[in-house]
């Protein structure tokens, strides 16, 4: 019985071990200059056009297949970093979001970003800034 408490209280730390560093990693990724505040503006708007490039039949499969599975990712209740956490909550998605829009941008290119993207011009600016994709503005 004493072996098994053990094994269990060694599993639960490895797990918390491994989940913090996965936030360190994630806090490392987080780009200078923009704050969190900037990404939760921009979400809406974001997620439409997450949506408008996955319908995109110019893009290739696999392109949209890793923007549905970002989509799906949103869609699950269960995140990285829970959303109920305040700031925090909303920062793996944040990250993970410009990790798929710039594989995305090396695909497709800024121009179909552009074309698809449904908020203002500022808000393009943030975009580029929290998926550090300058060319998304330079191009403009």
């Amino acid at each position: 019985m004493r072996l098994l408490i053990t094994i269990a209280i060694g599993l639960v730390a490895a797990l918390l071990l491994m989940w913090v560093v996965l936030l360190v990693g994630l806090a490392l990724l987080h780009p200078q200059g923009s704050t969190l505040r900037d990404a939760a503006r921009i979400v809406p708007d974001t997620a439409r056009l997450v949506h408008r490039l996955a319908r995109e039949d110019s893009l290739g499969r696999g392109v949209r297949v890793r923007l549905f599975l970002l989509l799906a990712y949103l869609a699950f209740p269960i995140d990285i970093v829970p959303d109920i956490i305040p700031v925090l909550g909303y920062a793996d998605d944040a990250i993970i979001i410009g990790v798929v829009l710039r594989s995305v941008m090396r695909h497709a290119g800024p121009e179909v970003v552009r074309q698809h993207w449904p908020g203002s011009p500022e808000g393009l600016g943030v975009l580029a800034r929290l998926c550090r994709l300058p060319e998304l503005i330079e191009s403009a």
